[in-house]
């Protein structure tokens, strides 16, 4: 007898139709946030995805419902943007390669980081994604610097602490929107404060 290779999954007209409208709500929501409408309303938003609002109150129950769908998509174009760096590096050049790279993952999320200010305090999902973010970098500098850290004894968690802040969104938009620095000068900024800290655990470390 002979094989038949099995015939690929049939995908409902429906749910494909459904997939691609909640795509297009995702993409007009995180282009009108990116063009500087940080409170977009629902029909701006129906208006650009080429929907009705009925179809985005159909597909998302509420704004945060959106804020939590447009979250995951950044975080997922993070994801094919990140390129892992080798804790074998010496250190200046795992600092620098770091750094660039925490760079371009915070211009990734800064115009939905600003839209997600004025509601995050009372938006769940929001705080979910803050937090995702904040323990995704612990996780990538502890693995990165972990004989830094290792070698901080006592002071390993308070390092790694004052490493992830200078490293997350609230130090960058710090620099980037009240300081009003260029991309290169605020990433500059983050070497040298994460220089400081981890030559000043190694050099308490040796005494």
């Amino acid at each position: 007898m002979t094989d038949v290779a099995a015939a690929p999954p049939r995908v409902d007209g429906r749910t494909a139709r459904a997939t691609r409208t909640r795509a297009a709500i995702v993409d007009a929501h995180l282009a009108l946030i990116g063009e500087g409408d940080l409170k977009p309303t629902g029909e701006r938003i129906a208006e650009r995805a080429g929907v009705s609002l009925r179809a985005l109150w159909a597909n998302f129950k509420d704004m945060e419902a959106l804020f939590a769908a447009s979250g995951e998509r950044l975080l997922a174009r993070q994801l094919a943007e990140h390129r892992p760096i080798s804790p074998t590096l010496p250190l200046t050049v795992r600092i620098d390669e770091f750094c660039r790279q925490r760079a371009k993952m915070l211009e990734i999320i800064a115009p939905s980081a600003r839209a997600a200010a004025l509601k995050e305090p009372f938006a769940a999902s929001l705080q979910r994604n803050r937090a995702r973010h904040i323990a995704a970098v612990r996780t990538e500098l502890e693995t990165l610097f972990a004989n830094e850290l290792d070698g901080a004894g006592p002071g390993r968690e308070q390092l790694l602490i004052a490493l992830t802040v200078a490293s997350t969104w609230s130090s960058w938009s710090m620099l980037r929107d009240e300081l009003e620095l260029g991309l290169e000068e605020s990433r500059a900024i983050m070497a040298r404060t994460m220089t400081a800290l981890l030559l000043a655990a190694i050099a308490a470390g040796v005494r």
